[in-house]
Parts: C-alpha cells; structure tokens; sequence
C-alpha cells in the first residue's frame, strides 16, 4: 500500500475511510480503490503548493495547472532559468539560451513544446527581440520578433502565438506562424506590464500601464484579425498575469495597486466580476491554466517562488449567486433548505402577503399569507411546513399563520403583539423572542405546534435581532438593537438563556441559519448602513468569514452554517431581491500522480 509521506510541503496520514480532518490535515484514503489526497480549502479557492525552486519575478511562462513551464525572470539579476511543473512539485531544467526578464511566453497544454520572446536582456543593457522554442529538452534560437521590446505579452502555443504590448509602452501586434512573425493589427492603447489570456485568434489583454505611466484597467479582446475595447477590470493595475484559453473566459490576478496585490476578477465573455483573493499578494508574476483550473507563481518584489492553484466552482466558503426572487423585499420571513426554501411576507416596499418557493435555481410564486406583513418571526426547517408570527401591518400583530406546503391558514396567536421578532425551530416547535412594541422587548414565547406559552426573558431586551435553533428547546439570539447596534449572543437551552461569546461584529437587522451550536450569521446594519459581513459559530466561538457579495440588512434565510442560503434583504438603496448561497467549509479531492512506498 502506498503511503504519502508529504503533498505542498505538508504532511499526509494514512488512514481507513474518509472519516474527517481538522482545518489544514491532509489525509490520504487507504480504502479508496484511487490514491488521492483531501485537503480543506476554502473557494472559488487559491490553495498554496509547492514553491519555485528559484525565487523571482518578471518571467514568463505556460501551460495548465498541472503541467506548466516558467522561463527567465529577475532577481536582483537577469535570468535564464527554466522550471518545469508537474502538479505538485517545480524541477530545474534546461536554462533559456539568452537570460531575460519582463519577456513573454506562449505554452499551451504541455511542458514539451513552449516559445520564449522579447524581453530585457543581461546584454546592454536593452530589450531584444529573439526568440527561442522549445522541444521538451532544450530552448532553440529561431525567427525573432520583428519589434524589439519587453514588458510585453503574448497568448495561444509554440506553433501559433501572440506578440503584443511591451516597452517602450506600444500597441504594436505580431502574429507566429511556427517559423515568422508578422505585424498584424494594433492593440487600441499602447501598454506595457499588462495581464493576458487566450489563443494567437482569440485573445484578452488586460491592465497595465499606459505611455504616461499610468494604472490601466481597461481591456481589449482579439478576434484573430482585430482588437476590440470590452468591459473594464474592477481594479486598475499593472504587473498583473492572468489564465484563459480564449477571450471568452479568463482570470487575472496579482499586480500592483500600486502596491502588490492578491485581488482577482473572473471574465465571462462580457465583464469582470470580483471572486476571492490569492493567499498571497504579488505583482510581475507568472499565470496559466483556464479561468476554473489557474496557476500563479513568483512575483515580487520581495521577489518569491510561491506557488498557487486555483479551483473554481467548488464554492467552499465563499458566497456564490443563485435565482432572484420575484419580489424585492426586506424584513420578510423564511424557512427550509439551501435548495428548497421559502419565503413570505416582507416590506414591498408596502406590506406583502406574497409567498415564493425555492428549487435551488429559481424562485416560483405560491399561495399567499392570508395577512399581508413584514417584521415577523420564522419558524420552519423546510419549505413545506413553517410558521410566521408576529409583525407589522400598520400596527403591531399577534396573527401566527401555519404553511403545510401549499396554503397558509391562521393558527393560534401569539400573547404579545409584536414586530421585529425572531424566531428559531419548526413548524411544531418553535421559539418566538425580542421585538418591539412600545419598547424594545425581552419577551419570549414557546411553540407546541398549538398554543404559545410565554416562557423566560432574554437578558437583555432588544429588537431587530438574528435568531435561529433546532426547536423551541434549544436556540441563539445575537446582535439586534438596543440604543445602538450590539454584538451580545444569548442561548436557549429550554428554560433560560444565558450569555455567551459575543458577535465578532456588532450589528441590527442581522440574519442566522443553524443550530444552537453551529449557525452561521449574515449581512446586517450599523446603524443603517447595509454590511456584508458573515461569522460562523462552533458552539463556543465566532469565526470571521468570507463577506456576502451584496452586502444588505434585513433578509431571511434557509439552510445550515454549512450550506445556507440568504435572501432578500435591504441593500441601502432599496429592496433587494439577491438571492446567495454558501457552501461552507469542505474537502477538495484531488489524484496523486507520484507516490512512495
């Protein structure tokens, strides 16, 4: 049996069964008829892997995530290095024939066959214009550029590339054929130290720096025969790199703001759109790979060999978008799953009664409440069985309203009209606390699915609150409004409540989804003002996560800390009908392709 000593430079155990690990343990699956490492991460995910064997920035290379090929580069000198990577660890190979630095490359698929061009070269100094092809085994002088240059950058494979950009700040375009270069059409602004991705027919350039020294973050896309200005980058910036095989989907990440920076963008054919951050800050580095499977490596100054790969669509925590509801609305009740969900009533900016259901793509309109309102309490683990009770409809409400999945009928109502009140459980057992009525209010009530019986006061009184449990025997109320925003956290453990660890972020018009023991906290407002703040809770403490995409007070919500759903809300312009979805913290699998015995 095959034992993993080490992956990314982090030790690997060999155990029976996929029985869990901590946050960082790498583990190997001796049951598994496949050898794979797990390791937890967080995504659309940069993850570290093993460094360059020579720290440096300004060099070029190619190629996937897997098999890539890096070339030339500075580190206080001029560089002819040549490194190959096979998917987890960097090997020196044969050196470029000429050390050069701030040059281009074009390596697509394979590290057997690559072409290295332009540059600064350790000759002069001064830029040049040579070029070299190689075969898997050495680098070979071949055709040059007919534009001498560096800084510049280039896109598509060893038989079919793109020249373009560079030093002295140019727009100037050539095309390779395998054996010439050919001037071919200008980009529309000159630049130099930009991002690329694609093919010699179907380009993207990105960033840089104009003739005057300044930060770009325009962009342009090649069509094979011209450039065409698209939708700018999010973030102007130079020194970036970037991954894609075409102009219809990309990466780019790193480069300076001025200073280094970690921010990446993902491109869809028609914009940019800001995803979660590289571990690392830098700028003058290397990229490869789609804009799902990307690698970044080197950069600086301080100059570095890191090494990161980049896993899209795994979501594992991160926010990620799903269907808009019909209705925009804040301050409305919901209930059930990440893919099946409720919600009901809310702010229209009127009262609504309008009730939709959740398939974990889209929203459907169903039947509505029988009492049009928003400011109520929820209960319900699913989008077939829930509760609403409480709120706002002019004046304060005890209408409680029981939907079994297709209709919602009037049920016995709550002792003490109230608005912005919370509520934890289910349908049948449910916990109603905090709100307002002329006052704010430390007021809770328990749910038999019959009846409501006022039970033990919070601690302290306070409306607009985050709530959420299993029952009416076991919940967390935490932040809400007092005066001011607060961060306070009580738990219910069916007789009473008591203090525990407090919000990392102290807030109002919050919104929770879990347990007791392992909830998860969203968006809210201080004191108006819309946040995107999430934290999730282990029972003990609060951990800071990633932020919502649109930040907003006052939404509802379905599902667990680990796969919620949040919805609705205010946005601090109007009502909001974003819908976004968290998968939480998991395990990335991945094949190891070499092993020890």
């Amino acid at each position: 049996m095959a034992s993993y000593k080490e992956e990314a430079g982090t030790a690997v155990q060999n155990i029976a069964g996929d029985t869990g690990a901590v946050t960082g343990q790498l583990w190997y699956d001796s049951s598994d008829s496949e050898f794979k490492y797990k390791y937890q991460a967080y995504g659309n995910a940069w993850s570290t892997g093993n460094s360059l064997n020579n720290a440096r920035n300004a060099l070029a290379g190619g190629g996937t995530q897997t098999a890539t090929l890096a070339f030339g580069g500075y580190d206080g000198n001029v560089r002819a290095y040549t490194e190959s990577y096979n998917g987890t660890n960097w090997t020196e190979v044969n050196d470029l024939g000429t050390a050069r630095s701030s040059l281009a490359g074009a390596v697509q698929g394979t590290t057997t066959a690559g072409l290295a061009f332009g540059g600064f070269n350790d000759v002069g100094p001064g830029s040049t214009n040579a070029t070299e092809l190689w075969n898997g085994s050495n680098w070979t002088e071949v055709n040059n550029l007919t534009t001498t240059r560096n800084a510049l950058r280039g896109s598509g494979s060893s038989t079919a590339a793109l020249a373009f950009g560079g030093q002295p700040n140019t727009g100037a375009t050539e095309n390779w054929n395998g054996t010439n270069w050919t001037e071919v059409n200008d980009m529309n602004v000159g630049r130099r130290q930009m991002g690329a991705a694609g093919s010699n027919t179907s380009a993207l350039v990105f960033g840089g720096e104009n003739p005057g020294g300044a930060q770009l973050a325009s962009t342009e896309s090649w069509n094979g025969t011209n450039w065409t200005d698209v939708a700018d980058l999010n973030t102007a910036r130079n020194g970036t790199a970037g991954s894609g095989t075409d102009n219809t989907s990309a990466l780019a990440f790193g480069g300076g703001v001025p200073a280094s920076s970690a921010v990446t963008e993902s491109w869809n054919g028609s914009i940019w759109t800001e995803t979660s951050d590289a571990n690392i800050a830098t700028q003058f580095l290397g990229g490869t790979g789609t804009n799902s499977t990307a690698l970044k490596f080197a950069g600086g100054p301080p100059y570095t060999g890191s090494t990161e790969e980049w896993n899209a669509g795994i979501n594992l925590g991160a926010w990620y978008t799903g269907g808009n509801l019909n209705d925009s609305r804040q301050s409305l009740g919901g209930a059930g799953t990440q893919t099946a969900a409720l919600a009901y009533g809310g702010d229209s900016p009127a009262d609504t009664a309008n009730t939709e259901n959740y398939n974990g793509t889209s929203w459907s309109e169903v039947n509505n409440l029988n009492t049009a309102r928003g400011a109520g309490g929820s209960g319900g683990t699913t989008n077939t069985a829930a509760l609403y009770f409480g709120g706002y409809t002019g004046s304060n409400v005890t209408s409680n309203e029981l939907w079994n999945g297709y209709v919602w009928t009037e049920v016995n109502d709550l002792n003490t009209a109230r608005r912005v009140i919370k509520g934890a459980g289910t349908s049948t057992s449910a916990l109603g606390f905090s709100g307002y009525t002329t006052a704010n209010v430390a007021l809770t009530e328990s749910w038999n699915g019959s009846n409501w019986t006022e039970v033990g006061d919070l601690n302290t009184a306070r409306r607009s609150v985050g709530g959420c449990g299993a029952s009416n025997t076991s919940a967390l109320c935490a932040g809400g409004y007092t005066t001011a925003s607060v961060a306070n956290v009580e738990s219910w453990n069916g007789s009473a409540w008591t203090e525990v660890n407090d919000l990392n972020k102290g807030r109002a018009s919050l919104t929770m989804a879990g347990i007791a023991t392992a909830s998860i906290a969203m968006g809210g407002s201080d004191p108006d003002s819309n946040m995107p703040f999430t934290e999730t809770w282990n029972g003990t403490n609060w951990t800071n996560e990633s932020n919502l995409n649109s930040p907003r007070y006052g939404g509802a919500r379905g599902g667990s800390s680990t796969a919620a759903l949040f919805f609705g809300g205010h946005d601090g312009t109007t009502q909001s009908a974003a819908t976004e979805a968290w998968d939480g913290t998991g395990f990335i699998t991945k094949t190891i392709t070499t092993t020890t015995e």
